[in-house]
C-alpha cells in the first residue's frame, strides 16, 4: 500500500514565512506553478495559503496584497497527515473536509505538501499496474 512519503520523498519543500507579504506568496506559486503554500513560522507549520485564499481574502475584499501579511489570511493550524499514511485515508481527509491540499509533517515539522491532484493521478498509475498486471 502506498503511502505520503513515495509522494514527498524526491520532491522539494516549498513553504513561505508567516509574515511575508500576500503579494510575496502569489508571486512564489506563480513561479513555481503551485496553488497553495505552507506557512511556516519559526521553522514550524503555522498554517496553510492557497490561490483561493488570496482571491477570496485578499482580492475580493480590496485588501491590499503587498501590505496584507500572510498570516493574516491564511488557514491556521491546518490538519496535516504524517509521512506513513496511506494514500486512502488522504483521499478520505480531503473528500470528507473538502481539503484540496494537505501539508506532511512528523510533529509541527513540515515535510512536504500534497495534493488532491498527485494522490489521483498516483491512484490511476496504480490501478493502470494493475490492469497490465491482470492482463
Amino acid at each position: 500500500m502506498a503511502t505520503v512519503n513515495d509522494l514527498i520523498k524526491d520532491r522539494r519543500i516549498y513553504s513561505i514565512d508567516a509574515n511575508a507579504s500576500v503579494l510575496e506568496a502569489a508571486r512564489f506559486m506563480m513561479e513555481h506553478s503551485i496553488g497553495a503554500l505552507p506557512v511556516v513560522r519559526e521553522g514550524e507549520l503555522a498554517g496553510i495559503v492557497s490561490e483561493r485564499d488570496v482571491m477570496n481574502r485578499v482580492v475580493a475584499v480590496g485588501r491590499m496584497p503587498g501590505q496584507t501579511r500572510v498570516s493574516e489570511v491564511m488557514t491556521a493550524n491546518p490538519r496535516s497527515v504524517s509521512p506513513e499514511e496511506s494514500i486512502e485515508e488522504c483521499l478520505f481527509l480531503m473528500k470528507e473536509f473538502n481539503f484540496r491540499h494537505l501539508p506532511v509533517c512528523e510533529g509541527k515539522q513540515l515535510r512536504g505538501l500534497i495534493s488532491l491532484r498527485d494522490l489521483l493521478l498516483l491512484n490511476s498509475r496504480q490501478q493502470s499496474d494493475h490492469r497490465r498486471m491482470a492482463v
